[in-house]
């Protein structure tokens, strides 16, 4: 997995290629922790257009987050996802807490200040 960190204001953009299984994940988290930090963002957005798989561990990372930056009263999203990874968020019910957009774009008019969930 290759991990590339932007910053659009105040949010941080994780783009995230290859899989994000339990090989993966310590160092999705790690690196997005520390990213955030560094950063002093309050939004997160997790691209998933070069990722193809996820398995529950992933999973576990994304709600981490999702309660970590909830709690400083950020937001979470993702961008990008394909038929595979939007069906893991479906069935995971993933999707009730983060919401998911088509494009990059798209959600960050949503973490700018955009009304979902």
């Amino acid at each position: 997995m290759e991990l590339n960190f932007s910053k659009k204001g105040n949010i941080l953009i994780v783009e995230i290629m290859g899989d994000i299984d339990h090989h993966t994940c310590h160092m999705l988290r790690e690196e997005t922790d520390r990213n955030f930090e560094e950063m002093r963002g309050k939004h997160i957005l997790f691209s998933f257009q070069g990722v193809e798989f996820m398995d529950s561990s992933g999973i576990g990372v994304l709600i981490g987050r999702y309660k970590q930056i909830k709690g400083l009263g950020g937001r979470v999203a993702v961008a990008g996802a394909g038929e595979k990874i939007r069906e893991i968020f479906r069935i995971s019910a993933l999707d009730k807490l983060i919401p998911a957009f088509r494009t990059k774009e798209d959600a960050v008019l949503y973490l700018e200040g955009g009304n979902q969930n």
